[in-house]
């Protein structure tokens, strides 16, 4: 589907800087953003509230203005103009999701802990969790190892070990707790094996 001359007159008023030219766009175009946002979550299987879908929607909307509107500039007019943002629109919610993903795994993955269990079991500090490694199990230490100390994503210690990445989270957990607790499982001779 070509471009409109309802659009194509639209998009002028907008380079121009023409007042209410960008309201337009939003009339016209907020409802789309909003299916789009909606719809790419639902293919990846992500839930969403209102809040989420409004600052997705607003990070869209400022990426289409930035640059004095580069991404309506991009525009070669070889499509319906709705078929272009869809596009545009779908490539941003997708890395808004998969950003969002990282933000609520790395909350996660931190204990929430008072000031008088900060001393027992801590993370935080590189050298603690060397020094407590060798009281996981195999997978544990892995996973910890690979998370804390090289600082490898959920994907990526997913593919390295092949174990789902929804176990990861999990594991941290255990293994967290575990060296709260102080517990001491042998290092070696259990029956899970480095992979």
């Amino acid at each position: 589907m070509a471009l409109t001359t309802v659009d194509k007159a639209l998009l002028l008023r907008c380079l121009n800087h023409e007042p209410g030219a960008w309201n337009d766009f939003v009339d016209r175009y907020l409802g789309m953003i909003y299916h789009v946002i909606h719809y790419t979550s639902y293919l990846r299987s992500v839930s969403i509230g209102p809040e989420d879908v409004e600052d997705i929607a607003a990070e869209v909307l400022l990426q289409i203005v930035a640059d004095d509107y580069a991404v309506l500039r991009q525009f070669r007019g070889k499509s319906s103009l709705a078929t272009y943002l869809t596009v545009i629109v779908r490539r941003i919610s997708v890395h808004e999701l998969t950003r969002r993903a990282h933000v609520q795994h790395a909350k996660a993955a931190k204990p929430e802990r008072d000031e008088k269990s900060a001393d027992h079991g801590s993370l935080d500090n590189i050298e603690e969790v060397q020094k407590l490694l060798r009281k996981l199990p195999a997978r544990e230490r892995e996973v910890v190892r690979l998370y804390y100390l090289e600082g490898r994503s959920y994907e990526e210690i997913s593919s390295e070990l092949h174990i789902p990445v929804n176990t990861i989270g999990p594991v941290l957990s255990r293994a967290k707790k575990r060296l709260r607790n102080g517990a001491t499982a042998p290092a070696s001779g259990e029956g899970a094996t480095r992979q």
